[in-house]
C-alpha cells in the first residue's frame, strides 16, 4: 500500500511532527510505503515540497483580498498532481490544507476523478466550515446548514473585504460528496461528534483516532533538572505553557492574569513565539519556539504543572505530551480539553475562571507526588500510544481500499 500525506508543514510544529512520525513508522516498521507533500519545513528522501515562498505569499494576499481561501497556487497544485500521477498513491491523507499553498478544488477533483481513497484528518474545524478553524468562542454554528454573514471574517485566515463563506461552504460540500471513498478521522471525541453534524456525514466512515505521542522521547527524565539552574528558576515552582505562537486565542492574557495572582515562589515559563512589543512581568520567562522534541520533553519534566489556557482545542497535543512526562495539567473545561487530560491527571476549570485556575495550580504543586506522575504517564500510555494509533490508521486505510 502506497500512502501520501499532504500538510502545510513538514517535520516541524505539531502536525509536521505527526506526519514525520507516521511516515517513519510506516516506512521502517511495515511493508507499506509513505511519502509526505508539504509547503514549509525540511525535506527528506520521502518528501516533496509544494510551491515556494513567493507563491505562498501571493496566495495569502489573494486569499485576503478575495475571501476565497485555498483557491490559488494553481501551478504549484498542478505540479503536485503530476507528482501524484507518477507516485500513484493508494490512499491520500489530508491534514492542514489552509496554509495558502494548495488549490483545494483542483486537488479534491483529482482525488474524486481517480477514485483515490481519501482520509481527512480533523486537526481543526476548517474542513467542514466555510473558512473558520474554530467557532465555539464566537458561538457560531452556521456551518451545520450553510455559512453566511461570518462573524469571524477577520480571524483565522482573514478576509479583508468579502464574505465568501457561503460559496466556500457549498463548494466544499460538493467536492467532498464527490469523492467515492472518503473517510473522516477526528483527533478527539469532541471534534468527531461535531463532524457528524456537518456535511462530512457523507463519508463512508467517521471515526476517532487520537493523536499519538512519542512515548520514548516524552517520558519521565532526570536530564531535565539542569534546565532549572540554566534559566535561573531553581527552587521555584515552575508553571509551564507551550504554543507555537502566543496570542489571546492561546491564552496569553490568561497567563498574564495568573502571573499577577501567583506568589514569589512560582515562575511561569512560556515556550513559543511572543507578539512583538509585549511587556512580560518578571515572573514570566519566554523561551523561543523549540523544534527539538527532546528539549521540549526536558521542559515538561522540569515543570511542576502544565497549564493550557486555550478555550478551543481539537486535541491538545502539548497537554498529552506533558502527561506522558508525568506532569499534571490544568486546563479549561472546553472543546477537547477534558478528554485529553483525563481523570486524576490534573484539573478542568470552568472556562475563563482564572481564580479557580490559580487555586488548582497551588493545589497540584503542593500535592504533586510520584504516584500522581505515574497516573499521568499511565493515562498517556493507554490513550496516545504511537504504534496502536498508527495501526488504527492503517486498518482504516485497508477498509477504504476494500470498499
Amino acid at each position: 500500500m502506497k500512502i501520501l500525506q499532504i500538510n502545510a508543514v513538514g517535520q516541524a510544529m505539531s502536525t509536521g511532527r505527526t506526519c514525520l512520525e507516521f511516515q517513519t513508522f510506516v516506512n521502517e516498521q511495515t511493508t507499506h510505503e509513505c511519502r509526505t507533500a508539504f509547503a514549509q519545513g525540511c525535506e527528506n528522501q520521502f518528501s516533496v515540497r509544494i510551491g515556494n515562498p513567493v507563491d505562498w505569499k501571493l496566495h495569502g494576499l489573494l486569499s485576503r483580498l478575495s475571501g476565497r481561501q485555498a483557491h490559488f497556487s494553481r501551478l504549484a497544485t498542478r505540479k503536485l498532481l503530476r507528482y501524484m500521477e507518477c507516485y500513484s498513491p493508494d490512499v491520500v491523507l489530508l491534514h492542514n490544507l489552509h496554509g495558502n499553498y494548495v488549490n483545494l478544488p483542483l486537488l479534491l477533483r483529482h482525488l474524486a476523478n481517480n477514485n483515490i481513497a481519501t482520509i481527512i484528518i480533523l486537526d481543526d474545524c476548517w474542513f467542514y466550515t466555510g473558512k473558520c478553524t474554530h467557532y465555539t468562542v464566537t458561538g457560531c454554528y452556521r456551518w451545520e446548514t450553510g455559512c453566511h454573514d461570518c462573524p469571524r471574517l477577520k480571524m483565522d485566515n482573514p478576509s479583508w473585504f468579502f464574505d465568501a463563506t457561503g460559496r466556500l461552504w457549498q463548494e466544499k460540500k460538493s467536492l467532498f460528496e464527490a469523492i467515492p471513498r472518503l473517510a473522516v478521522v477526528g483527533v478527539s471525541d469532541w471534534i468527531t461528534g461535531e463532524a457528524r453534524r456537518s456535511y462530512l456525514v457523507c463519508a463512508k466512515e467517521i471515526c476517532r483516532i487520537y493523536n499519538w505521542i512519542d512515548l520514548e522521547t516524552f517520558s519521565p527524565q532526570k536530564e531535565a533538572v539542569p534546565l532549572r539552574k540554566k534559566y535561573g528558576v531553581a527552587g521555584k515552582k515552575v508553571v509551564l505553557g507551550v504554543a507555537s505562537g502566543w496570542s489571546r486565542a492561546k491564552g496569553l492574557e490568561c497567563f498574564l492574569e495568573i502571573s499577577r495572582r501567583l506568589n514569589d515562589m512560582y515562575q511561569i515559563v512560556l515556550i513559543g513565539q511572543m507578539p512583538e512589543g509585549i511587556g512580560l512581568p518578571e515572573n514570566i520567562l519566554n523561551i523561543p519556539p523549540i523544534n527539538s522534541a527532546q528539549e521540549l520533553a526536558w521542559w515538561y519534566n522540569a515543570a511542576d504543572v502544565f497549564v493550557t489556557a486555550s478555550l478551543e482545542e481539537s486535541f491538545g497535543k502539548v497537554s498529552a505530551e506533558a502527561l506522558a512526562c508525568g506532569t499534571p495539567v490544568v486546563c479549561f473545561d472546553s472543546t477537547a480539553n477534558r478528554e485529553i487530560v483525563g481523570n486524576a491527571c490534573g484539573r478542568c476549570i470552568p472556562p475563563g475562571n482564572v481564580a479557580l485556575m490559580v487555586d488548582a495550580i497551588y493545589d497540584i504543586c503542593r500535592q504533586k507526588t510520584g504516584c500522581q506522575a505515574e497516573i499521568c504517564r499511565s493515562f498517556a500510555e493507554k490513550n496516545f500510544n504511537k504504534q496502536a494509533r498508527i495501526n488504527e490508521f492503517l486498518e482504516l486505510c485497508n477498509r477504504l481500499l476494500k470498499s
